[in-house]
Formats: structure tokens, sequence, C-alpha cells
């Protein structure tokens, strides 16, 4: 699969094939993104979670996962305007590869607490589910 992976980005760079937005498309996508949270579809993820966790059947540990997503992305749409625009863009510009709304819930909390520790506020340790 990584090699697949290795081939597939050599190819696509001796091709000349660019990775990188144009500029009209990143203005696009920094706006949709400041706007409101992205719609990802989460079954790949949670199928390759699923496939690897214990303690219940895969198809429970994928109903599981994709309810978890879920109340996270409603939690994301409850707290969106809260995040600075800067961070919600850096963090959805950092999850490029099957995204998930954990990981960008993650990014904007951490991205907030290193913030207040260079403020010197405490940190909300309250977690936000």
């Amino acid at each position: 699969m990584l090699r697949r992976l290795i081939i597939a980005i050599a190819a696509a760079s001796a091709l000349g094939i660019s990775f990188c937005p144009t500029d009209a498309s990143a203005r696009r996508t920094r706006a949709a993104v400041a706007d409101s949270v992205p719609s990802w579809d989460q079954t790949a993820s949670c199928r390759a979670a699923a496939s690897i966790a214990f303690g219940q059947t895969p198809s429970e540990r994928l109903t599981s996962c994709l309810a978890t997503e879920q109340r996270t992305r409603e939690e994301l749409n409850k707290n969106w305007s809260t995040f600075p625009a800067a961070d919600r863009i850096g963090c959805v510009k950092s999850l490029t590869f099957s995204p998930t709304y954990t990981e960008l819930v993650t990014c904007l909390e951490m991205r907030r607490d290193v913030k207040n520790l260079r403020d010197g506020k405490p940190a909300d340790t309250k977690p936000q589910r």
C-alpha cells in the first residue's frame, strides 16, 4: 500500500501535477472553512478503525465510530465560531488524509490551550463532548 502511494506521488511529480490549490481555490477553501465545519465522509476512516479494534464485532465498532464522529461534528457546529478563523483554517488544512472530526476538535483545542498557556491563562481542563 505504501509502495503504491510512493509510486503515485513520484508519477504525479514527474508529470508536473501539483497538489497545491490555485490562489483562487485556496481563497474559496479558506472562506468555506472559516464559515462552517467541513463535511467529511467518515465511513472509510471508521471502517479502518473498526477492522483493528477489539471488544465488539466489526459492525458494532463501525456503528459506534460513525455515531461518535457525528456527535463530535454536532459539537463542532455548536462551537465553531468560538475558535479563531486562523485556527479553523490551519487545523482543516493539516488534516489531509482521511480526516476525522475527532482529530479536528483535538487540533482546535490544542491550539486554544497553547495560546492560553502563552497568555498565562489556565487551560480549560473540562473536555468538550
